[in-house]
């Protein structure tokens, strides 16, 4: 697997795609053991949204390297209505859909770094990071 992939994200099958290239990349990384649970976990969060909330998108995976330390990068993309209170998502228990309200709150406690900007009717990007300890 090279240190960078992308993965389209339409369908729920394609949910367990990206959960599986990141885990992959994550091990390849050096990660092991509940981290790669931790970051599967969150990729699976973020890419559900996508298809539940903008149906389309895609899911940038790569290994990095700063400060002496290693790590992976997501980037979750999509076109969909965007995200009119961020703040308010990223409390628990919040959902716009019918869901527990745990995607982004909770991707974002298992990850080290969290970003997240949304604009109505453009889109959304979430970018997370986890860096290997030890």
């Amino acid at each position: 697997m090279t240190a960078e992939e992308t993965v389209r994200i339409e369908r729920e099958g394609d949910v367990v795609t990206a959960r599986q290239k990141g885990r992959e990349l994550a091990q390849s990384v050096g990660f092991s053991g509940s981290e790669l649970t931790l970051i599967a976990t969150a990729i699976s969060e973020i890419a559900r949204n996508i298809v539940v909330y903008a149906q389309r998108g895609e899911i940038s995976l790569n290994a990095v390297s700063e400060d002496h330390r290693q790590g992976i990068v997501i980037v979750a993309t999509d076109h969909g209505p965007g995200i009119p209170d961020i703040a308010r998502a990223m409390e628990d228990g919040f959902s716009t859909g019918k869901s527990l309200g745990l995607g982004l709150p909770g991707a974002r406690r298992l990850m080290d770094e969290f970003d997240i900007i949304s604009e109505i009717g453009k889109g959304t990007t979430v970018t997370m990071k986890k860096w290997r300890h030890g």
